[in-house]
């Protein structure tokens, strides 16, 4: 399939996407970080209650330190990031919050109903590269007890039939102290690194924009 084929039915993927209203607890408008064509996809959770206002996935607090990682220790800063990477997400909605406060976890067939975006996104990207957020992502590939077993490692996996190396990360929310504290401290720029030097990256993120190389420490 050609470039241009690939794009034309992305950006047809993504219109449908965000016309999405299959569950009803979910609170609207879809989030989309756009239809970018790469070999590498990203899966985050879900979007929080400043992402739909903002229009993009990982747009407020937690996005600040992601995209922080990924420009100490790969040199790709946020709007690169963003421009050369697919970003999905186990849900594309925000769930709502809690009575108790908090935000919602989506229940199986709120997951169950966004899984059809993300295969047919396997289908169409066949990325070769994907970088799980979280534990709630991570789960939809491997199994995952404690984050200390699955960050820092590159595992293969599969989804909708579709083969790819998955490099999970923790979530960047300011509640978790674990990317901060043993393990996760020594772990996470472990992970990071397997990602800068995966081929995919340095296809799809990378080669873009050559200078970004000389940052790559």
């Amino acid at each position: 399939m050609s470039e241009a084929s690939r794009q034309s039915l992305l950006d047809r993927h993504v219109t449908a996407l965000r016309r999405c209203r299959l569950c009803p607890k979910m609170q609207k408008p879809v989030v989309s970080g756009g239809a970018v064509v790469s070999r590498v996809l990203l899966v985050g959770q879900a979007p929080g209650d400043k992402e739909p206002v903002l229009g993009r996935p990982f747009a407020w607090t937690a996005g600040k330190k992601l995209f922080r990682w990924f420009k100490d220790h790969t040199g790709v800063d946020e709007a690169a990031f963003r421009s050369r990477v697919y970003m999905a997400a186990v849900c594309r909605c925000f769930p709502g919050k809690k009575n108790g406060g908090g935000d919602r976890v989506p229940d199986p067939a709120e997951i169950a109903n966004c899984a059809g975006w993300l295969e047919a996104e396997m289908a169409l990207l066949q990325p070769q590269l994907v970088i799980a957020v979280g534990k709630l992502a991570i789960l939809q590939f491997i199994p995952c007890g404690k984050l200390d077993e699955v960050i820092g490692l590159a595992f293969p996996a599969s989804f909708a039939g579709h083969r790819f190396d998955l490099v999970p990360l923790p979530h960047p929310s300011g509640a978790s102290p674990w990317p901060h504290q043993k393990p996760g401290r020594v772990l996470l720029p472990r992970a990071l690194r397997l990602i800068a030097e995966h081929p995919a990256w340095r296809r799809s993120v990378i080669q873009p924009g050559l200078a970004l190389t000389s940052t790559l420490r």
